[in-house]
């Protein structure tokens, strides 16, 4: 299957749940990509297709900063499969050590992420990862919390993007791939 073909399928496998949580959002249930082997297989070797460089060879990284929760499972899976740390970019109040944390707005509202102190070494190369691109505030806050610690983005990773909501704009200059898109909210 080419790359095209493959978007195509985990854009079918991707339940999706209308009017959810509001009325007007369409929400896009990935449990259906992680929770099939091949599905889930299939997200993955694009995701690590992402990961090389102009002559098909895999970039160089320290970690992976998984973001909280569906970005755990891919930078976990990912990094099984390629090696590196990964690193857990948490809400609040469920890191048991010392820990940093940044404070953001949401589109309506404020959350925070935190992560260990020890997660992330200075000079370290990192990749962000998420599940899905939207407004882009939650990927924003992982990144300035990467970098606060001393990490240097090399890659902002997301298996969805809703490219309506312009969340690459709060992303700036970072290096920023996804795998499937969906229009609209």
């Amino acid at each position: 299957m080419n790359q095209e073909e493959t978007v195509q399928y985990l854009k079918n496998v991707t339940r999706s749940i209308p009017d959810y949580p509001k009325p007007g959002i369409v929400f896009r249930d990935l449990t259906t990509i992680f929770q099939d082997g091949k599905s889930f297989s299939m997200a993955l070797d694009s995701l690590m297709n992402c990961l090389k460089d102009e002559n098909s060879e895999p970039i160089t990284f320290d970690k992976l900063a998984g973001i909280e929760a569906r970005g755990f499972v891919l930078a976990g899976a990912l990094a099984a499969k390629m090696g590196g740390g990964v690193a857990l970019l948490r809400k609040p109040g469920k890191l048991p050590y010392k820990k940093r944390g940044i404070e953001y707005k949401l589109e309506y509202g404020e959350d925070a992420l935190e992560m260990h102190v020890d997660a992330i070494q200075p000079g370290e190369r990192v990749v962000v990862v998420d599940d899905l691109l939207a407004t882009g505030g939650t990927a924003e806050a992982g990144c300035k919390l990467v970098e606060e610690a001393g990490g240097r983005i090399i890659k902002v990773l997301f298996l969805v993007e809703l490219p309506e909501l312009e969340g690459r704009k709060k992303l700036g200059d970072y290096d920023i791939n996804s795998i499937i898109t969906f229009e609209g909210q």
